[in-house]
């Protein structure tokens, strides 16, 4: 795999590789029984959710830079708007519509049924303002990001419509924090009118719900925004900030059994209050991440590869290799170690998600780049 080394941040590659590696970790559970330590599976639960909540807010952080950098530009337009969310598409279109595909033929291969909203998945609305199906269950977390993607830059874009005396920097600022605000509100109007008591209702009707998540994004942007206009505390206070969102992660989930935070029994704090302290938590360790460049060789291009293979394997990891890695276990090979099937399925899913990004995300994602697409926004 060929890479350029020099023209990416190394922090943030380790980042993604983290996220991504926790996400898999996650879901060994599907393939293997729980472990009978309860504190284990607890870990191991929260290693997936934490692993999707750092590339929400990497995500932001990303697209934020970007849209800063346009909109505090003088010929910021609309045309910029749809360059930049063209080149996201080139991204991470291909791959989604790619892998629905497949998830549809895998599911009739196993005979299982199809969601009767299967076109929903089209347009990213199979989770928009309801829960989702199980049907490629991996998906929920695109949609989030897709509508930040769109709702974002046309925000912006429509600020300057009002010719206010603001700066765009300011401007900017409000947008974020605006979309961040409206989306607690959508929390605190869930906690209002609706009654959950269990994991399993808050998992598949809030945190996987488009309409209650968009700021998860959101809270990278902001972080964007503090990268932007403050680069000396930036990096002065990075080590400060890591530190206290790591304390912020660690505390707050070792606080939830000894404070008895439990969701029946306080289900205000995880529905209005849980998420976001997470998503700023992980925003607090950023400036850490941003600023880390160097790293012994091996170690560079292993972190590098795991992370350019990152979205590929998000994508096959669970709907794909899980799913055929069940169906194929007769009772013979259930006598076969554990360990056999742990490594079946992170081999697959890295061999798999190599063919991907090789033949088929990397040249798609390359076409960006072409001249007459640059030239069609100009």
């Amino acid at each position: 795999m060929k890479l350029n080394y020099e023209k990416r941040i190394f922090g943030l590659d380790l980042l993604r590789a983290i996220a991504i590696i926790l996400v898999i970790v996650s879901h060994v559970i599907w393939i293997i029984p729980p472990i009978t330590n309860t504190s284990i599976n607890s870990l191991v639960s929260l290693s997936g959710y934490l692993g999707v909540e750092i590339f929400f807010v990497l995500s932001g952080f990303l697209i934020g830079r970007i849209l800063f950098r346009l909109y505090t530009s003088a010929q910021f337009s609309l045309k910029d708007v749809g360059y930049f969310l063209t080149r996201r598409w080139f991204r991470t279109l291909p791959n989604y519509y790619l892998i629905l595909i497949v998830n549809i033929l895998v599911a009739l291969l196993l005979q299982k049924a199809l969601p009767i909203n299967l076109g929903h998945y089209l347009l990213f609305i199979q989770n928009f303002a309801w829960s989702m199906p199980p049907f490629f269950g991996e998906s929920w977390s695109l949609s989030i990001e897709e509508f930040a993607y769109i709702l974002g830059p046309f925000l912006l874009f429509l600020v300057l419509k009002f010719k206010t005396a603001i700066s765009r920097s300011w401007a900017f600022l409000g947008v974020t924090l605006f979309v961040i605000l409206s989306f607690l509100l959508t929390k605190i109007y869930f906690y209002q009118s609706s009654s959950i008591s269990s994991m399993v209702d808050w998992n598949i009707q809030l945190k996987a719900v488009v309409i209650y998540r968009i700021d998860a994004i959101f809270y990278g942007v902001l972080t964007s925004y503090i990268y932007s206009k403050f680069q000396v505390n930036w990096i002065r206070f990075k080590y400060y900030s890591l530190l206290l969102g790591a304390l912020i992660i660690v505390g707050l989930n070792i606080a939830i059994p000894k404070l008895n935070l439990f969701i029946d029994v306080n289900p205000l704090f995880w529905v209005v209050f849980y998420l976001p302290i997470n998503s700023i938590a992980i925003g607090l360790t950023l400036p850490y991440f941003s600023t880390l460049h160097f790293a012994p060789r091996w170690i560079l291009k292993t972190i590098t590869a795991i992370s350019v293979l990152s979205y590929a394997m998000y994508l096959v990891h669970f709907s794909i290799v899980v799913q055929l890695i069940n169906y194929f276990q007769t009772q013979d090979l259930v006598q076969l170690p554990k360990s056999f099937y742990v490594a079946a399925y992170i081999g697959l899913t890295i061999f798999m998600s190599y063919l991907l990004y090789k033949y088929y995300e990397r040249p798609i994602t390359k076409l960006r780049d072409r001249p007459e697409i640059k030239n069609y926004f100009k």
